[in-house]
């Protein structure tokens, strides 16, 4: 009995499963399992069964036929635009107002904080909160301007980052503004200032290199890091090392951030 019950739960789940999935189909025959998220006038955007929680992909409405929802209903796009048609021509020229045709760029999955395909600038910005070491030299440089100071201190601060550009692939251009205030468990005032140029890779990964300001020195930040999201709000986590004065400055900063319209 108890062998029976769990079987037709089983073939419960498994049809509600089924239930679940949309089914897209393209013009060339190819048929998807996936869960529409949105339907805009020029694309459909969704994300596959099975990884639900993965990256979300975008296909141009004109390379698909159509679309049957869990619940039965479907929509339907209509037979793929046919190939324009143009003169043949004249050997060495092109016919007046046209250009030579470029290939599609294929849309890539879309990566933290960027909703939208290549091109236009996307802000974000949110709170920063991490930690500082100080190795070496460094730390003697700092006492002569900050008497006492701990090598381990804490910093605060905010993170502005544009994305410059996006390709279609995912990889985007970024430059990040993060200001920084540090040692207030100590008792002390150390701002910092730091300016940020990289790459952030199509699964979150990132690069970036920039100035490093302090009232004690001036150097050069080298930051590694990734980006985690939640219900649309992003976490990123980096590492970031300064070196200079015999050693080094060594960081590990976290936060979250949303975009800013």
């Amino acid at each position: 009995m108890l062998r029976l019950l769990l079987v037709s739960t089983g073939l419960l789940l498994a049809a509600t499963v089924a239930q679940a999935q949309d089914l897209l189909v393209k013009h060339n025959t190819e048929e998807i399992q996936v869960k529409v998220v949105e339907v805009t006038p020029t694309d459909v955007r969704f994300r596959r069964t099975d990884n639900p929680d993965g990256p979300l992909y975008i296909v141009r409405k004109a390379e698909v036929r159509l679309i049957r929802y869990a619940n039965g209903t479907q929509d339907e796009f209509g037979p793929a635009a046919p190939a324009a048609s143009a003169p043949a021509p004249i050997a060495g020229f092109l016919p007046a107002g046209t250009a030579p045709a470029k290939p599609p760029t294929p849309p890539g999955p879309v990566v933290p904080g960027d909703e939208e395909a290549a091109g236009g600038t996307v802000y974000l910005g949110g709170p920063r909160i991490g930690a500082t070491v100080l190795t070496g030299g460094v730390v003697s440089k700092a006492r002569e301007s900050v008497p006492g100071l701990n090598p381990f201190l804490t910093q605060f601060g905010w993170q502005f980052e544009t994305r410059i550009f996006r390709l279609a692939n995912g990889t985007s251009g970024l430059f990040e503004f993060v200001p920084l205030l540090g040692g207030l468990e100590q008792g002390k005032f150390i701002p910092s200032l730091n300016a940020l140029f990289g790459i952030r890779g199509p699964k979150g990964l990132e690069f970036g290199l920039g100035p490093n300001l302090t009232p004690v020195s001036a150097s050069v930040a080298l930051a590694v890091g990734t980006s985690f999201r939640y219900d649309g709000v992003n976490f990123p986590v980096n590492l970031a090392v300064v070196p200079g004065n015999g050693g080094a400055r060594i960081s590990l900063l976290m936060g979250f951030n949303s975009r800013r319209r």
